[in-house]
């Protein structure tokens, strides 16, 4: 079960205290290992749990001199322990033994608060398809008029990239969810492989299956292509509220609260700017994603080119998705739908969106389709280009029956509850 944690939680997971608290679960679990294989005494396990414990400003105090934040971690913590017992923490192992793990561990926890948030999106998208299941409105493809669907089937296709998002993630999760303790360049040259394995059972993690001295970072960069993808999914979103919310079309709006403000200048403003804010958020996400690709080629079992890389976007990227996943469940909760103007808009300048039924309903009539497509564009055109009315141009080449058959909303809807079947709606 995914326990929900606030936006202040998952910024806590990624501070320095958290950073180094971390490091000592990771710790303790080794000793606890070695406990279970004989090699501690329960009297030694004991009072490590008891007294291992570390300070802040004593770490940054260590690593003035020693340049090294993990020996600096492993001294402040050691001066509590006391000399007798120290020596059995980190035994055989390589800093990034203890990093990589650690970093497993704050990327897994992060993640659960996102795949909750991306849960809520899909409750609020499947409600709000539901509910605009028939609501009339244009298809538009390049921007421009094609023809009738739903609104509720708009929104199915948003969510079901959602459901594509959190699968990739679950995916890229599964695979991140390992750690290592395998000692320097990862031949256990100093440490039984007996100890990764119970090490990691406690901590709820896999072993990798063969390391460096590092975890490789193609499995980083796949986590963060997932992200980069759910950001995307984000942004698709908040794009089309943008378009639908334009004056030119107006079949959509962000919530405006009360007492909000558009403009500092122009009173009549309302800005679909938290629609906005995502799509500039998403660019962030997806930028460092190209760091991570940069992040996969290191020299040969390993350098720290990536380590100041991943302090900055790993946190960064989850923070922010839980923020633009927490504010686009706000604005499809929000979201104030314009079932008048979208009928408007189908049907302007005559219902000119209707020209394929139009188009069909001559070659039925045994006219050419070349001969009909010349016919329905010239007409379409011109109640286009002079806002004239297209149905009632082509009462000339069809009757009336034709006429009432061919601008029928319901022909566009009878396949809706087909496509909603597949959603279990």
């Amino acid at each position: 079960m995914i326990t929900r944690y606030s936006r202040e939680e998952i910024s806590n997971i990624w501070t320095q205290q958290s950073k180094f608290s971390y490091y000592l679960k990771v710790e303790l679990a080794v000793v606890e290992a070695y406990n279970k294989m004989g090699v501690i005494s329960n009297e030694a396990l004991e009072h490590i749990k008891k007294t291992a414990k570390f300070d802040l400003n004593r770490i940054d105090e260590i690593e003035k001199v020693v340049q090294h934040d993990v020996i600096a971690f492993l001294t402040s913590v050691n001066e509590n322990v006391g000399e007798k017992y120290s020596g059995l923490i980190h035994m055989g192992l390589t800093s990034s033994d203890v990093i990589d793990t650690a970093f497993a561990l704050q990327i897994t926890d992060s993640a659960k608060i996102i795949l909750d948030d991306i849960d809520k999106v899909i409750l609020s998208l499947t409600e709000l398809a539901k509910k605009t299941k028939h609501t009339l409105c244009i298809g538009r493809s390049h921007g421009i008029g094609a023809e009738v669907e739903t609104f509720g089937f708009k929104i199915l296709n948003h969510l079901e990239m959602f459901n594509r998002a959190k699968e990739r993630l679950l995916f890229a999760l599964n695979e991140i969810s390992i750690g290592q303790i395998s000692g320097p360049v990862g031949t256990y040259s100093n440490i039984d492989p007996q100890v990764e394995k119970l090490t990691l059972e406690i901590l709820n993690l896999k072993p990798a299956k063969i390391s460096t001295q590092i975890i490789p970072r193609d499995i980083h960069a796949n986590f963060m292509a997932a992200l980069a993808i759910l950001a995307s999914a984000v942004e698709n979103f908040a794009v089309e509220v943008r378009h639908l919310q334009r004056w030119e079309v107006a079949e959509v709006e962000e919530g405006f609260s009360k007492g909000q403000k558009g403009s500092s200048a122009m009173p009549h403003k309302k800005n679909p700017v938290k629609s906005e804010n995502l799509t500039g958020l998403a660019r962030i996400v997806r930028g460092n994603l190209t760091a991570c690709m940069e992040d996969i080629v290191l020299w040969h079992e390993r350098d720290i080119s990536h380590s100041s890389v991943e302090r900055v976007v790993f946190p960064d990227s989850l923070i922010l998705l839980d923020f633009m996943l927490t504010r686009l469940n706000g604005i499809i909760n929000n979201l104030v739908i314009k079932e008048k103007n979208m009928l408007s808009n189908i049907d302007k300048y005559g219902g000119i969106i209707f020209s394929q039924s139009c188009l069909l309903h001559l070659i039925k009539k045994g006219m050419t389709r070349e001969k009909a497509y010349e016919i329905v564009q010239k007409e379409a055109l011109d109640a286009f280009n002079n806002n004239a009315n297209f149905k009632e141009k082509m009462q000339q080449y069809l009757d009336e029956n034709d006429i009432k058959e061919c601008f029928n909303y319901a022909n566009y809807l009878k396949n809706i509850d087909v496509i909603f079947a597949r959603f279990g709606l």
